[in-house]
């Protein structure tokens, strides 16, 4: 089992490289799918300091799962929604029980703040353990819908002020804030 201290630190020294190594790029005001595409790069460059290469992938807006169905959550009143995550960091369902462990969420401070509570949102639905029972943490059964992910990052980048707020999710709830520049 990954341990969230672990996901954390690879994540922690991904985001720092990111921030320091392409703010020129940030700064330009680039699409959110290229710095996540910078990001997925970072992380996949330490998989193997953390035991975790070739098992774990780093991949942008990847919507699929078993059977390559479209992935969806239940929503605050269990309606089935489908999504698409910025990036994640999972084994592409080869392991059940350890499967999903990253999820993050990026918005630019420009953006809605219908756009960035719905990011937070999906967060929440996609760190829960389980949906009130429906998927019981077996490790061989999968779920119906996608939920499970060890840690979730809601990353908001202010582009004039050169920061990114950090908000670090686990269990449905967000556990902390950080912030750092850029």
């Amino acid at each position: 089992m990954v341990e969230v201290a672990t996901l954390e630190s690879l994540l922690n020294e991904s985001l720092a490289t990111l921030l320091q190594s392409h703010a020129d790029l940030i700064t330009t005001g680039v699409s959110e799918r290229t710095l996540c595409a910078r990001l997925a790069l970072e992380l996949e460059k330490r998989l193997g300091d953390y035991g975790l290469a070739g098992t774990y992938y780093a991949d942008v807006e990847y919507n699929r799962k078993q059977g390559g169905r479209v992935k969806t959550i239940l929503d605050g009143q269990e309606r089935v929604v489908a999504i698409t995550c910025d990036l994640i960091l999972h084994s592409r369902g080869k392991l059940i029980r350890d499967d999903n462990l990253i999820a993050i969420e990026m918005k630019k401070s420009s953006g809605s703040k219908a756009d960035k509570e719905s990011d937070r949102n999906r967060l929440r639905a996609l760190t829960k353990e389980s949906y009130d029972g429906i998927w019981s943490a077996d490790g061989i059964t999968r779920p119906e819908h996608v939920c499970g992910y060890k840690l979730g990052l809601y990353m908001e980048l202010d582009i004039r002020a050169r920061k990114c707020l950090l908000e670090y999710y686990r269990r449905g709830c967000l556990q902390r804030t950080a912030e750092m520049d850029f």
